[in-house]
């Protein structure tokens, strides 16, 4: 019986931590994916080990350090073994589930301080001390909050965990780990007294209260290292992505739009070229025919429609609409660009590609006989460039105002980012909305002068 009482805490403490691992099973096989044989191990064996862990470090003082070490290794080498995905995305998952103990430890850290300040304020105890079952009580609310950081980070992170390299996961992994050893380390020789406290001749009381608040502070520095490390990092990989995405669709733009040039003046010289190879024809010069053929060929396109005055943008329209037609689906296009407009064509074709590239996306989701469509305005209006489009989408996707549900949601929502980026340099607004099967993207930007120069629509 005495026995059992010494593990008072532990007892009172298990339910809570068992709590928090079904929260972090539910957080490593939404973003891992669980192997369906080993799925239903996690749970009770990382229970087992953190049961033993701490009994192994009440048996003796030397082994105390030695298992405060122990488990965080033990738990990031289950969730390895029992989750599939990248063998770095399983440690990045399981070094930020070790993290989330931050959590735990400043919630209980600042309850105790709360209790001990009740106590010695309120019940004029002189100098209260914690019993067994009141640390494990107190241990235990901590993992409560624990449990809603990990809920937390459900909901945050799908960034973090979804179409990234390795070396990301690399990256963010090695310096959360060492945060959490200093940590341990920290702790450990608070634990052992090693960091100053009341100075040893101010009583019990304040020697807690000067501790409690040390693991107060020293939670919230390392919280907040990994929080901003973490976000950090993430916020510059997105950036890079749309930078990268930016430029590699600029350089596309300009390919098109030279190409649709060259296009423009082969249908220009078209007389001519018919007069030469009639002339070569009557003289039966049949090599000279062919070359001239293929040199032809090698700059031909097929020019109709979307003519909108910028070059840049009619060739761009004109790849997207025969994609349309590829997928048999039905286009509507009322482009007017002003003839000074301030807008950087190549913006206008960022504008206009990472719309229209969702679009057709959303369009080619679309399951069975379902009417799919793709209708695009744009036009000066009054001090402003308005730019409507309207698509198809599938009645059951679901709609946030970053992306639809369905699809590549990483590269669909760096293209909005990037559409946003747009419209933000030139100060105008951005409207989304789905409603009954049809997704409908409004954008409006002001020009610094009235323009009422529209040069053609079709």
């Amino acid at each position: 019986m005495k026995q059992l009482l010494a593990y008072t805490d532990i007892l009172i403490l298990a339910p809570f931590f068992l709590g928090y691992l079904w929260a972090a099973d539910k957080f490593c096989k939404k973003f891992l994916g669980a192997c369906p044989r080993r799925a239903w191990l996690f749970l009770p064996i990382s229970f087992c080990g953190w049961l033993c862990c701490n009994i192994l470090g009440r048996l003796s003082s030397g082994l105390y350090p030695f298992s405060v070490f122990l488990y965080p290794v033990f738990f990031i080498g289950l969730v390895v073994v029992l989750f599939q995905s990248e063998r770095e995305k399983r440690i990045l998952a399981a070094s930020m589930l070790v993290a989330v103990r931050l959590a735990a430890d400043f919630s209980a850290s600042f309850l105790s301080c709360l209790e001990l300040f009740f106590l010695h304020i309120v019940k004029k105890i002189p100098e209260p001390f914690f019993k067994d079952w009141e640390t494990g009580l107190v241990s235990g609310i901590g993992y409560c909050f624990a449990i809603l950081a990990v809920r937390w980070m459900w909901e945050h992170l799908e960034n973090v965990f979804c179409g990234k390299p390795r070396k990301w996961y690399v990256i963010l992994t090695v310096p959360l780990l060492l945060v959490i050893a200093v940590y341990d380390v920290a702790c450990l020789g608070a634990s052992n007294g090693i960091m100053v406290r009341s100075g040893g001749n101010m009583g019990l009381y304040y020697d807690q209260i000067f501790s409690l608040a040390e693991f107060l502070v020293l939670d919230f520095l390392s919280m907040a290292a990994a929080g901003f490390y973490v976000f950090g990092m993430e916020r510059i990989y997105l950036e890079q992505e749309k930078s990268g995405r930016y430029h590699s669709q600029i350089s596309v733009y300009k390919m098109l739009a030279e190409q649709y040039r060259r296009s423009e003046r082969l249908r220009h010289d078209m007389k001519n070229h018919i007069i030469a190879l009639s002339a070569l024809s009557r003289n039966k010069e049949w090599e000279k025919i062919d070359g001239y053929l293929k040199n032809m060929e090698g700059i031909a396109l097929d020019v109709g429609g979307d003519m909108t005055g910028n070059k840049a943008v009619d060739a761009l329209l004109h790849q997207k609409r025969k994609q349309a037609k590829e997928g048999n689906i039905q286009w509507e296009c009322d482009v007017q660009i002003p003839g000074e407009c301030c807008i950087n064509e190549f913006d206008l074709c960022v504008l206009f590609g990472n719309i229209l590239d969702n679009a057709l996306e959303a369009c080619g989701r679309m399951q069975g006989d379902e009417c799919r469509f793709i209708n695009i305005q744009a036009k000066a209006v009054k001090k402003c460039f308005l730019v409507e489009v309207k698509n198809s989408m599938g009645r059951a996707e679901k709609f946030t105002e970053s992306f639809t549900d369905k699809g590549n949601y990483q590269a669909h929502g760096i293209g909005l980012l990037n559409v946003g980026d747009v419209v933000d340099r030139y100060n105008g607004a951005v409207h989304k909305e789905a409603k009954k099967g049809i997704f409908v993207i409004s954008i409006l930007m002001p020009f610094p002068d009235a323009v009422h120069d529209i040069k053609t629509a079709v």
